[in-house]
């Protein structure tokens, strides 16, 4: 069988390796083209493509893969076409060229969390559980029939970027799974309850925002889904404070704070509840609050909550 893989970033490096490490043919990699990276905005590779290059496979990076990417494609005559977060939307005429059809794995558990940011919009909406989808792929987004499905638990204190890593591991797994299914002739086509769909767009840094008026556990996904990008933060005379990662926590307010009711004495969303190097930095939301774990100053390294207030005082304000 000849298989052609796409995909772009870290998330789809193990199933390449895992395709390869099977012994299944991969004939080429389709990546999106070197994009500028970096304090000095040099055009560098995509994680897929580094791991192609290291496992001495062709890359081919189409700007379009529908229009500069097709005559690549049909000369390579793959039986089934491969792809994990390729980052371009396949048009009818590249999903007819391989026989066997196009698999894509898919990191959330479809019909829930389409679209370009499902890790990040999972965890921001506060779910427990999430995972990843193979799917056979059609022209729309993310609409395809569901083959096999693996599912896992969210850590209270896991961010996008760890679960991340998780998935594309689990997702490898997964799509290897399905490769036997397929090959056994075992595979079955499971469509998807449209009624279930949910859509994520793709991240923006005017999210960086936290939404202090939500619940305790909305807040807390908010912070953690959106490390390592854009990061959720607040303002602090040298800029804005990054919030990396958080839990919900339950605590009396600071002695002598002006805290301003909301509803049955709850402090305001927003009120800090402490902010010190001693009990950490604890923020009142829409009902309960978020202790937050880990920040990072404009210019400086993570660090503990605690380790950072020791040293700069953010006092008991309203945000």
């Amino acid at each position: 069988m000849r298989i052609v893989f796409m995909g772009t970033p870290a998330f789809a490096v193990p199933c390449l390796e895992a395709l390869c490490a099977s012994g299944r043919r991969v004939v080429s990699v389709f990546t999106q083209p070197d994009r500028p990276r970096g304090r000095g905005k040099k055009p560098a590779p995509s994680p897929v493509k580094e791991a192609a290059q290291a496992l001495g496979l062709p890359v081919f990076q189409p700007e379009r893969i529908r229009k500069d990417g097709l005559a690549d494609l049909r000369s390579l005559a793959p039986d089934l076409c491969v792809t994990a977060a390729f980052g371009q939307i396949l048009s009818q005429e590249v999903l007819d060229i391989p026989p066997l059809g196009n698999l894509n794995v898919h990191a959330s558990l479809l019909p829930r969390h389409r679209g370009a940011a499902p890790i990040a919009r999972a965890i921001m909406a506060g779910e427990k559980r999430t995972g990843v989808t193979t799917m056979r792929m059609d022209a729309g987004i993310d609409t395809g029939p569901i083959l096999l499905q693996a599912e896992t638990d969210i850590g209270e204190r896991e961010t996008c970027g760890e679960l991340t890593d998780r998935l594309s591991r689990l997702g490898a797994d997964l799509l290897l799974k399905t490769l036997e299914a397929l090959e056994a002739g075992t595979l079955r086509d499971i469509p998807q309850d449209e009624s279930l769909m949910t859509y994520d767009p793709m991240l923006t840094k005017d999210l960086s925002d936290p939404d202090f008026t939500l619940d305790a556990n909305r807040v807390r996904g908010q912070i953690n889904g959106l490390n390592p990008w854009p990061c959720a933060s607040i303002p602090i005379p040298e800029g804005r404070l990054k919030l990396l990662r958080a839990e919900e926590a339950t605590v009396d307010p600071a002695p002598g704070a002006d805290h301003p009711a909301n509803g049955a004495d709850h402090p305001a969303p927003g009120t800090l509840l402490c902010a010190d190097g001693k009990r950490g930095l604890v923020i009142a939301c829409g009902a309960g609050a978020v202790r937050i774990l880990e920040v990072q100053a404009p210019g400086g390294k993570p660090m503990r909550a605690e380790d950072y207030l020791r040293g700069h005082a953010l006092g008991t304000k309203r945000l």
